[in-house]
C-alpha cells in the first residue's frame, strides 16, 4: 500500500522516495493510520518487518499539531532495551525530521556514558528514546518529567521484559499522565506482554502480522556446515574469499571467541573488528558506522547485536557458533534478508552443535542442508 494512502505528509513522502521506500510494509499500513488516528495498538512483528518507521513515522507528524509544553517535559517517549537500538531508533527520526524546516529535537539516552551530557543536551527535546534505566537515572536527578507525555511507545518488549527491565518499567509507567496514547510493539506474545497489554493499553488495534515467519525464512538462503571448531577459522577466510564477501556479520558466543575471530581474521589481511559489551560506547559506535558506510568489511559479534540494529541490504551473517537459544538464531539470522532484499545465513556446525542446531531446525520449522567442510580445499 502507499505511504499516501494510508495518510503519510506529503513532506515525509519525498524522504520516504529519497531512501528508496515506495510503499508502505504491512505492519505499516495497518498500524499508522490507527495511531494517526490516536489509538492505542497493540503490535506483533517479526525482526526485519519495519515496525520501527509504523511509529516514527506519525509521531514525526504528530509534533506538526502538538502543544509547546515546558522545557524538559517531553511530548514523545520511547522505550527501548539496549543502547544499539536507542541510537538507531533516534537516527531513523533524525533523518526523517529533516522533511521539516523547523525539525522537532530528538535525542537518545542510555546508560554505559556519562549522564552529564546527556542532561545538558535535553533541553527543548521533544522526542526521547531511551533505556528504562538511564531514564530513571534523569528523572531521578530532577533533568526531565514524564507528566505531559502525549505518546508512549514501547519498542522491543518482549526483550526488555527477558532483560530485566519490568520493575523499571511499572516505576515509569506511574510518571506518566493517564491520559496519552500507547503504541507497543513485540516480535512475540507471552503472558507478560500480554500482562502489560492490559495494564496500559485501552481498547488497542491488535496487530499481528501472521505470515511474516514464512516470509521472513524465505528472504534467507541458509547454510550449514559441518566443521570442527579448530578449523571454523579456516572455513570462515575460505567462504569469505570464495563468495567475495564484502560486507559480513560474524557471530561468536563469548566476548573472548568474538576478539580471538576478529583477531585472527585481521592476522589474515582481513579487514575486522569486534564489537562487544566489553567494548567502549564510543568504539561500538565507530564501528558499527563504519561496517553500515561500507568502510569495514567484517564484524564479529556477540549476542549484543542480534537484535534491534538494522544494517539495511546486509547480504551476509555468519554463525561461527551457534547461540544458546533458537530464538536468538532467528534474531542473528534476521539481521540479512530485511525486508524484501534477500540475504545468505551461513552456519558453522560442529560435532557438537549438532544435536542443538537440530533443535533449532525443529523450533524454526525449516531444515538447512548440512555441507561438509571435509570434502572442500581450505588451503588458503
Amino acid at each position: 500500500m502507499s505511504f499516501k494512502k494510508i495518510g503519510i505528509s506529503p513532506e515525509l513522502r519525498v524522504n520516504l522516495v529519497q531512501s528508496g521506500l515506495k510503499n508502505a510494509y504491512p505492519i505499516q499500513s495497518e498500524a499508522i493510520p490507527s495511531i494517526l488516528k490516536n489509538r492505542d495498538i497493540m503490535g506483533i512483528a517479526k525482526t526485519g518487518s519495519g515496525k520501527t518507521l509504523s511509529y516514527v513515522l506519525p509521531i514525526l507528524m504528530q509534533t506538526r499539531t502538538s502543544k509547546t509544553v515546558q522545557n524538559r517535559h517531553i511530548q514523545f517517549l520511547v522505550l527501548v532495551p539496549t543502547r544499539e537500538l536507542a541510537v538507531q531508533v533516534q537516527e531513523v527520526f533524525h533523518t526523517y525530521s529533516k522533511a521539516y524546516v523547523d525539525a522537532p529535537k530528538s535525542m537518545a539516552v542510555f546508560g554505559g556514558v556519562s549522564i552529564n551530557p546527556q542532561m545538558k543536551n535535553l533541553s527543548g527535546t521533544n522526542i526521547l528514546v531511551a533505556t528504562p534505566g538511564r531514564l530513571i537515572e534523569l528523572i531521578e536527578s530532577n533533568a526531565l518529567q514524564l507528566n505531559k507525555v502525549q505518546t508512549l511507545v514501547l519498542d522491543e518488549a518482549d526483550k526488555m521484559l527477558n532483560m530485566g527491565f519490568r520493575e523499571e518499567m511499572d516505576q515509569i509507567f506511574k510518571l506518566l499522565p493517564r491520559q496519552r496514547q500507547n503504541l507497543l510493539f513485540s516480535a512475540t506474545l507471552n503472558e507478560e506482554i500480554e500482562r502489560i497489554q492490559n495494564f496500559i493499553l485501552e481498547d488497542p488495534k491488535i496487530i499481528k502480522i501472521e505470515d511474516e515467519s514464512e516470509d521472513f525464512t524465505s528472504l534467507i538462503l541458509q547454510s550449514a556446515y559441518a566443521v570442527e571448531q579448530d578449523r571454523k577459522g579456516l572455513l570462515l577466510r575460505h567462504l569469505i574469499k570464495d563468495k567475495e564477501m564484502k560486507q559480513v556479520l560474524v557471530f561468536c558466543s563469548s566476548i573472548y571467541q568474538a576478539d580471538h575471530v576478529a583477531d585472527k581474521l585481521r592476522k589474515n589481511g582481513f579487514e575486522a573488528r569486534a564489537i562487544h559489551s566489553k567494548k567502549s560506547q564510543g568504539a561500538r559506535r565507530t564501528s558499527l558506522r563504519m561496517f553500515k558506510e561500507g568502510n569495514l568489511n567484517i564484524l564479529v559479534a556477540t549476542d549484543l547485536l542480534a537484535r534491534g540494529i538494522d544494517i539495511e541490504f546486509l547480504p551476509f551473517v555468519v554463525n561461527y557458533e551457534l547461540p544458546r537459544s533458537p530464538k536468538d538464531y532467528i534474531h542473528r539470522i534476521g539481521r540479512t534478508g530485511r525486508a524484501e532484499n534477500p540475504g545468505e545465513a551461513i552456519s558453522f556446525i560442529s560435532l557438537k552443535e549438532r544435536p542443538h542446531f537440530n533443535v533449532i531446525q525443529k523450533k524454526m520449522g525449516k531444515w538447512v542442508k548440512l555441507i561438509y567442510s571435509e570434502e572442500m580445499d581450505l588451503n588458503i
